[in-house]
């Protein structure tokens, strides 16, 4: 076996493993899940900046001024869904990992939020005047907001293994009379293990704050999420995320859902993040998010064939390639590219291969430096994946025609990249065509003259 087919195969394998692994599952269906919520709430922060705010939006206009007295219904939209993100993750997270444990109910999920609220601060310090109160029993917007992703994602699947230990554990179950209905059953049976596991992890909360001084949501959010954060926001960091995704793609994996688990957490909550800030008037942090990566590095799906597709069609004169094209483009408008990945093919195909690594590294680099340079604003919407490219660009940069031309010159080097790689495979094919008629003619004469 060939280097490369030992890498392929060894790829392929770690891939298996790595979207079976039982909480690679539930964090990814929760993020899907989760996804129309993230949206609802970028819409309602598009239209409370863009049309009723009185000052930078339509209702600055004096005949829509009206229009700003609906300003709190898109807030208290904003409100209801990006700042409960976490614990929307944690419920969801707590009920896909007790599916995958054999449970048929939803109360894992109710149990993760529990276990985690158990382990958070609820006793706040504030400022009222000059003087310094006391505030108990309430949940700061930073432990229900993405700051507090990561430390939901360890308590659910914290708090979900131990309660699926203890539910299989005979002597903890309350065995009901069989008269009694299976949904009051079931509550009982939970019981002990329920109480046994939000003690032991409140517990767990309690001794360490007491041991180190610190909460755990200081721990997991200093020690793993902020750097992770900072790795990601960095250029390099997406661009090896990136590199990932894409080499998985061209051995025939699907790409974006192995770095999902890494990008999603981090990616959407950099995005909700800005649209906050964008919502409260403040400077806008985070120029890496999910629009990010959908508006500068997957322009027409992954890879930006969008580029490859208008390079066949310029200049290619082999005639399926142009079919596949033709097929491609249509869904390569709403983002949709595994026609031509699986078609032309781009999947074990070492020409086309290194255009569809590269590009998308190319172009994230020109958007990360339009965007830092002020050229295109930073993205404070999240819109549906499925936008098509230009129109994703505006509205999730909320009117920017800096990032509208960025995307388009992003689409213009796609092509540039695309091109020469374009023309080799079909020089390629045209000789291969040509080998196999001269040996299909070859072996015709042969024939006839014995």
């Amino acid at each position: 076996m060939s280097f490369k087919d030992r890498m392929i195969d060894s790829l392929g394998s770690f891939a298996t493993k790595f979207n079976s692994f039982r909480y690679i599952m539930a964090i990814k269906a929760a993020f899907i899940t989760l996804m129309p919520v993230i949206i609802v709430g970028a819409f309602s922060v598009l239209i409370s900046n863009m049309v009723l705010d009185p000052v930078n939006g339509l209702a600055s206009f004096k005949f829509f001024a009206p229009l700003a007295t609906l300003k709190p219904i898109m807030s208290s939209i904003n409100y209801a869904t990006l700042n409960f993100l976490t614990i929307g993750a944690v419920f969801l997270i707590g009920i896909e990992l007790g599916r995958l444990n054999g449970s048929r109910t939803l109360f894992p999920g109710l149990l993760a939020v529990i276990c985690f609220i158990a382990v958070t601060p609820t006793t706040l310090q504030l400022m009222v005047g000059d003087q310094m109160m006391v505030v108990k029993d309430v949940l700061a917007r930073q432990f229900s907001d993405t700051k507090s992703l990561f430390l939901g994602m360890f308590m659910a699947i914290l708090s979900v293994e131990v309660y699926s230990r203890l539910e299989k554990v005979d002597k903890f179950r309350i065995k009901m009379p069989d008269s009694v209905p299976p949904n009051v059953s079931a509550s009982f049976t939970a019981l002990i293990p329920a109480i046994i596991t939000v003690v032991l992890l409140a517990t767990f909360g309690f001794v360490f704050q007491r041991v180190t001084g610190m909460y755990l949501y200081d721990a997991v959010y200093k020690v793993v999420q902020e750097p992770l954060e900072s790795v990601v926001q960095s250029l390099p960091g997406i661009l090896v995320l990136m590199f990932v995704a894409q080499l998985f793609w061209v051995i025939g994996i699907h790409g974006n859902q192995m770095i999902k688990p890494i990008r999603e957490p981090l990616l959407l909550g950099a995005i909700t993040v800005n649209m906050t800030a964008f919502e409260q008037g403040k400077d806008i942090p985070n120029i890496i998010t999910m629009p990010f990566w959908d508006v500068y590095m997957s322009i027409g799906g992954s890879g930006l064939t969008i580029g490859l597709l208008m390079a066949v069609l310029f200049t290619s004169k082999r005639k399926e390639m142009k079919e596949i094209a033709k097929l491609s483009l249509g869904p390569s408008f709403f983002n949709i590219n595994e026609p031509v990945i699986f078609g032309m093919p781009i999947m074990l195909n070492p020409i086309l291969a290194i255009p569809f690594i590269i590009t998308p590294l190319v172009t994230g680099t020109i958007g990360y430096f339009a965007t830092s340079l002020g050229f295109a604003a930073k993205a404070v919407v999240m819109v549906p994946w499925t936008t098509p490219p230009l129109i994703n660009a505006w509205l999730s940069t909320a009117g920017s025609m800096g990032a509208v031309v960025t995307q388009l010159c992003c689409i213009v080097v796609s092509f540039l990249i695309y091109l020469p790689f374009v023309q080799v495979a079909s020089r390629r094919a045209d000789q291969a065509q040509i080998a196999a008629e001269m040996s299909e003619s070859t072996r015709t004469e042969t024939l006839k003259s014995s």
